[in-house]
């Protein structure tokens, strides 16, 4: 595929826009990749608000939930050596999570009341976030229940940090929350190794990823990119000592990676290659198109999400009037979005602000990166969306 100097030409403008405009990001990176290799990379913006060290195509960021396809694909892996299937009970490889139950009320002192899961949390269901968890950005009655039980943030990346409570029966609705770390606790717990390890040797290496872990290498620190908040009054203000813990106590299969963009748009486009890498199969063909069909039970769509930390994400939806499902482990549009991605294509994102793209039906994917709290940031959200514009409109010529 030949994609038009216009394009190039259009992304780098968006990308400098998205910097430059007044309360705009502090920097940014964007990739696109078709199957055969990246054919747009930029970068725009510092590293640091007030520094003067540039952006560049290899700054590292914390990549937050864009983890969650690597981890649903270190499970996949499993499921095609017969190691274990989706209809299985969780509590089969993590025995833990069978000792969550669902929240059933208040009592008049605050305390909260519980009662045992009306059946028992399945594989699917984690892949699925159908299994009641949530997180307690999104969740008023997670964060209440975390507080009254005295539960760590789920950015502690502990293993406690994920032993919350339920708000539903599994299979009832679509929440998404802590469930994808779960998953990563099955694939630790079948293939006896961290999930980092089990990543490096089966995803990042097959694939030629190198700056990408749970650790960042010194290299990696020496690269990384500094979280910014935004204030309701649209000020930003670098925060140069957050990062996720180093080493982290758990491997947070959920959100816990660091990574370049770079790396990711490889991982992008192994899928859009129907699981083949630059040094060997990482998934077959199948399972591939398996992952990317919509697999909630009839009548059950993902949607948008409320905030209950507002300092962490703003309440939204991505494209309001486009009806999403969930597949293993992405948002599935079932139909066209406004910027001109086809129905059946994936998508998910990162907390603070990264999101990606892949289209299989016309063999294209992109990821945009950028380090501000709240999610879905006035100004990198924007961006993003332009920027996947542009490149469907470079396609229509």
């Amino acid at each position: 595929m030949n994609v038009a100097a216009a394009f190039t030409s259009q992304a780098d403008a968006i990308l400098r826009r998205t910097v430059q405009a007044a309360g705009g990001a502090p920097g940014v990176v964007a990739m696109a990749t078709d199957r055969q290799g990246t054919f747009y990379e930029g970068a725009a913006g510092v590293r640091t608000l007030g520094q003067p060290q540039p952006m560049t195509t290899d700054s590292v960021m914390a990549i937050f939930s864009t983890t969650k396809a690597l981890t649903g694909t270190a499970l996949m892996q499993l499921v095609e050596e017969g190691r274990l299937t989706l209809q299985d009970e969780a509590a089969r490889y993590v025995p833990e999570i069978a000792q969550i139950e669902v929240l059933d009320g208040w009592e008049a002192d605050g305390r909260p009341r519980t009662r045992a899961p009306r059946r028992a949390i399945t594989v699917a269901d984690l892949l699925l976030h159908t299994a009641g968890f949530s997180y307690e950005f999104f969740s008023h009655d997670d964060l209440k229940f975390r507080t009254a039980r005295g539960i760590p943030s789920v950015v502690s990346s502990s293993f406690d940090g994920i032993r919350t409570v339920l708000l539903h029966d599994p299979g009832e609705r679509w929440s998404y929350g802590v469930n994808i770390d779960w998953v990563g606790r099955i694939v630790e717990a079948l293939r006896g190794q961290r999930l980092g390890d089990v990543m490096k040797e089966r995803i990042f290496d097959p694939l030629g990823m190198v700056d990408i872990g749970f650790t960042m290498s010194e290299s990696m620190r020496a690269r990384r990119v500094t979280m910014h908040d935004r204030a309701m009054d649209g000020r930003l203000t670098p925060l140069p000592d957050f990062t996720l813990p180093q080493p982290p106590a758990m491997d947070m299969g959920g959100h816990g990676l660091y990574a370049t963009v770079g790396e990711y748009i490889k991982f992008i486009r192994m899928l859009l290659n129907d699981g083949t890498g630059p040094h060997g199969r990482v998934l077959r063909a199948e399972t591939v198109e398996f992952m990317a069909r919509n697999g909630l039970p009839a009548g059950l769509r993902s949607g948008g999400w409320i905030t209950s930390i507002p300092s962490l994400s703003n309440e939204g939806e991505f494209f309001p009037s486009v009806p999403k499902t969930w597949a293993y482990t992405f948002q599935v549009n079932e139909e066209q979005t406004p910027s001109g991605r086809p129905a059946g294509s994936l998508m998910w994102a990162g907390l603070a602000n990264l999101f990606y793209w892949i289209d299989r039906k016309n063999g294209v994917g992109g990821y945009w990166g950028s380090q501000i709290l709240p999610f879905q940031d006035v100004s990198s959200y924007a961006g993003f969306v332009d920027f996947e514009t542009a490149l469907y409109a470079s396609l229509r010529g």
